[in-house]
């Protein structure tokens, strides 16, 4: 039966099928078989109802809404001005600042592809006159939005510790480590960039335009505070977080900015509705699938053909990291989650592991798998957006790709760079 269905969900990924319709049908045939026709066909509504009641979801439209809204007024924008006036004039600088524009945009979106289009459109010409390869832009761009996939909010990690039954106010904090270590690893690589290549610096800005991007960027900074400093301050759960992160960037940008109009709301409103409606489909369809191949033992069949339940500790996320990031480099990585986490959770369990390092090394495995080659789909909206070639876009990403893994190595051998600022704030 599972050669069935993974060999279904196969051919309708190649005939150039949404992955919703895949995940529909493997299910389908997996309660068809496993149920003896359709008669039971209501249990498999249940399921995906079931996937897509939890509360915790909440969150993932409103920090959508949230990204969509400050993409669309000048909050992003401030931010990425604040960045550039305090690095920019830096050999590098301008690789730097994007690097940290997609760092501190995704302390207040969570979403790579948002990060993308909110950072790569303002950045990608000023890096271009500047002197930088297209390759290297597209790839530092596309790559740096891996960041915004740790640092809170991580949609990610929204969706892991929904299907894992894992804290998502531990799994948020674990990510700061991470994410940080590749921020410094890409500010790096990017000065070494910019001597070997001979890139001039810009201007240095005075100390008078720095207070004037730091008064212009006050707003916007109230997010990360909100988010951060709400949680582990016990103001808020994720989803109120969340909640209250749609508030502030309505009030930054119709009332404080006035760069957004009612029909302007409208439109960011529908968008983040077909977003929304999206990622739940595929939600409550993994949610379904999952209980099939549970419900088959497809995932003791699976892992005990390769021997895991012999391997310790690091031979199990040594096996997760490759799964996770092979899969997301072919699939969209929500789906990766919905089905690999169950399949991958009672061997996680039986050896030990502390559920927020294994969900943070899956969180950063997709991320990474999300830009890269062949079907990352970070690589896409880099298309999409800057219309430019498939091969361009992938051109530059090998270095940022090993650096990310390194990362994810480091991980594995050094967990308290995601634990400890964990273990500091629940006292662990």
């Amino acid at each position: 039966m599972a050669l069935s269905i993974f060999g279904v969900m196969i051919v309708l990924l190649l005939l150039g099928f949404p992955m919703m319709i895949p995940l529909i049908a493997g299910s389908l045939i997996g309660f068809v078989s496993l149920f003896g026709g359709v008669g039971q066909l209501d249990t498999m509504v249940q399921q995906i109802l079931g996937g897509i009641q939890p509360a915790s979801l909440i969150a993932v439209p409103m920090f959508i809404f949230a990204a969509d809204i400050m993409t669309r007024g000048q909050s992003a924008n401030r931010l990425i001005d604040l960045v550039m006036t305090f690095v920019g004039h830096l050999k590098g600088g301008l690789a730097v600042s994007t690097a940290s524009a997609c760092t501190l945009f995704g302390a207040v979106s969570g979403s790579t592809q948002a990060t993308v289009v909110a950072v790569g459109g303002p950045l990608r010409p000023r890096m271009l006159k500047a002197g930088y390869k297209d390759s290297f832009v597209l790839a530092l761009i596309v790559n740096s939005s891996d960041i915004a996939f740790l640092i809170p909010p991580s949609i990610g990690m929204i969706i892991y510790g929904v299907v894992s039954g894992t804290s998502i106010s531990e799994l948020f904090i674990a990510g700061i480590g991470p994410g940080l270590l590749i921020l410094v690893l890409f500010s790096i690589y990017s000065y070494i960039y910019a001597v070997r290549n001979n890139v001039p610096t810009e201007p240095k800005s005075t100390w008078a335009e720095r207070a004037r991007a730091i008064q212009r960027a006050l707003w916007p900074l109230g997010f990360p505070v909100i988010i951060v400093g709400g949680i582990y301050g016990g103001i808020f759960s994720p989803t109120e977080a969340a909640a209250a992160c749609v508030l502030y960037a309505l009030f930054l940008e119709m009332a404080v900015f006035r760069e957004m109009s009612m029909r302007e709301l409208y439109a960011t409103a529908k968008s983040t509705g077909l977003i929304t409606a999206v990622v739940f489909i595929l939600v409550g369809a993994g949610a379904a699938f999952s209980y099939v191949i549970s419900f088959a033992q497809i995932p003791q069949q699976v892992l005990g053909s390769i021997g895991i339940d012999e391997m310790g500790q690091y031979g199990v996320l040594f096996t997760i990291s490759i799964a996770f990031f092979v899969g997301c480099m072919f699939v969209d990585p929500i789906v990766v989650i919905l089905i690999f986490v169950p399949i991958f959770a009672p061997v996680v369990q039986s050896v030990g592991l502390d559920p927020v390092l294994v969900g943070t090394i899956i969180t950063l495995q997709v991320a990474i798998g999300s830009a890269t080659p062949p079907f990352g789909c970070d690589i896409f909206t880099a298309i999409a957006v800057f219309k430019r070639p498939y091969a361009e876009v992938v051109k530059g990403t090998p270095p940022f790709i090993f650096m990310l893994l390194s990362v994810a190595v480091l991980l594995i051998f050094f967990p308290q760079i995601a634990l400890f600022l964990r273990d500091l704030a629940f006292g662990k």
